[in-house]
């Protein structure tokens, strides 16, 4: 295989690389677990009962989705959202300006680097459209009481006179808690966590799977925005910067107050303050938290983390290589200044965890660095993600819906289904669910078949672990990552250890 194509296909599948699967066939894997029917969520856009003003603001009469101008001009909830957003624009492009000086940034065609339009989110012609529901229960070890999370997704859209829509690169995630204590059933009986993942999969009424529609089951907004896009130059490759930002409901307040991405590690903050890196580097090679943080279920403390992330793409597939700027794992003697974590830390540490048992995942320091990565919003979004987006949706609004042959969501989403609806399963029974997962890049697929052979876990265009890359490259963090019959661990991109699972061509 060439280079020039190996290069082809690993941009295909960074970006998504499912164009040839339908929204009908990726059905299955989200049965239970996600409404993603473009035209169910067609019919549910158009009531009144799930747009953001009712959610956010039930007293309100019904009316209709609101247009940006009007959604954020009249609930005062989110009127620390917009003011928010521009702030991260102006640093935004301050940094850039500082970083490519030659270059020019703006709005439109005819800038190097061309900007989202902040008047898109103040416009009579604009408005966020349902793009999708996801149950998060495999999330309630964050908060037991609320049996984790729903999130109704919404897709920014602009429409030309009523009569054709353009989807915008913005979602806003609306987080809902799953459950409201206060809730009861028909008997007057607490609704139990049980009632709830059984619901979910038996595919209930949208109305029940949802619960309250009241402010004691909002969580938190969250919003993610393609800030630029530049072309290729002599300063950079081709790239597009997303935009996270997080907005937590005050119940006291009744607003979203712009607050800390979970688990997006501070790296510039860490890095400035000696006592706050050693600090950080106690707390997470605590025995408790590194296996938190080996299963996939760490949270780490606010005073740690950035209120907000620009996240590159496309991406490498090394963790290093996700995010270079990361800078924590350093060896000795490279960089500027101290890692926060020295690979003798990171051995020393391992080692005493796997006398004790405790490690499931991580059993290498190159392992460490990925989940290091992973962990995080930003390293998420580059892992296996179409774009900077997880969950785009199909595009229901289209004339033709020419998108019925485009998935709904990224390999990464596509690929953790089946853990998540084990999940509601033992719910379901009553049972105490395993929250743990593996690695973005690689679904934990608990002993079930049901990815085998797709590119999802092992088949065309899967994520693998270069066998014989060399010596110094055989690694126990990821000898798992192998490839179906047929196929072979080939490199992709620039990397050591991980390549994507292609024909064998002799």
């Amino acid at each position: 295989m060439s280079r020039a194509l190996r290069i082809l296909l690993a941009a295909t599948v960074l970006f998504g690389g499912t164009a040839a699967l339908s929204a009908a066939e990726t059905a299955p894997l989200t049965r239970g677990t996600a409404i993603i029917d473009p035209d169910l969520l067609r019919r549910l856009d158009e009531g009144d009962a799930l747009t953001i003003s009712r959610l956010v603001s039930p007293e309100r009469k019904a009316g209709g989705a609101l247009t940006t101008d009007r959604l954020f001009a009249s609930l005062p909830q989110l009127k620390d959202i917009p003011p928010a957003i521009d702030a991260e624009f102006d640093r935004y492009i301050a940094r850039q300006k500082a970083a490519w000086p030659t270059e020019t940034i703006g709005v439109g065609e005819g800038f190097d680097v061309q900007l989202f339009d902040r008047a898109n989110l103040n416009s009579p012609d604009t408005r966020f459209v349902l793009a999708g529901i996801v149950n998060r229960m495999d999330r309630a070890y964050v908060g037991e009481e609320s049996c984790g999370e729903i999130r109704l997704i919404y897709r920014l859209a602009r429409f030309d006179g009523g009569k054709t829509a353009t989807r915008l690169p913005m979602t806003f995630n609306l987080v809902m808690k799953a459950r409201d204590a206060r809730q009861a059933d028909a008997n007057g009986k607490p609704i139990t966590c049980a009632e709830i993942a059984r619901r979910w999969l038996d595919n209930g009424n949208w109305q029940e799977l949802i619960g309250g529609r009241d402010d004691a089951m909002l969580d938190r907004i969250e919003t993610n925005i393609q800030i630029s896009v530049a072309a290729k130059s002599a300063l950079h490759d081709f790239r597009s910067d997303y935009l996270l930002k997080v907005f937590k409901y005050d119940a006291a307040t009744k607003t979203f107050a712009e607050a800390v991405l979970e688990n997006q590690i501070d790296r510039d903050r860490i890095m400035a303050d000696d006592a706050l890196r050693r600090e950080f580097k106690d707390w997470l090679l605590e025995p408790e938290h590194l296996r938190a943080f080996d299963r996939g279920t760490v949270l780490i403390p606010e005073k740690f983390l950035a209120r907000s992330a620009v996240v590159p793409t496309p991406a490498g597939l090394d963790a290093s290589a996700l995010q270079p700027e990361f800078g924590m794992m350093q060896a000795e003697g490279e960089g500027k200044g101290e890692p926060v974590f020295t690979d003798n830390d990171v051995v020393g540490a391992l080692k005493r965890a796997a006398a004790r048992g405790d490690m499931q995942n991580i059993r290498s320091v190159a392992g460490f660095q990925r989940r290091l990565n992973d962990v995080t919003c930003a390293g998420c979004h580059q892992t296996r993600g179409i774009g900077g987006f997880h969950f785009p949706g199909v595009d229901w609004l289209a004339d033709k819906p020419s998108n019925s042959t485009i998935v709904p969501a990224s390999p990464h989403f596509l690929g953790d289904q089946p853990r998540r609806r084990d999940i509601l399963t033992a719910f379901a029974a009553g049972k105490r669910p395993d929250f743990s997962r593996g690695f973005a890049s690689r679904p934990q697929t608990r002993g079930s078949r049901e990815l085998a052979g797709s590119e999802y876990q092992d088949g065309w265009g899967a994520h693998c672990f270069l066998q014989d890359a060399g010596p110094g490259t055989r690694d126990a963090s990821f000898t798992s990552w192998s490839c179906a019959n047929g196929l072979t661990c080939q490199a992709a991109a620039a990397s050591r250890r991980i390549g994507m699972c292609f024909i064998k061509t002799r």
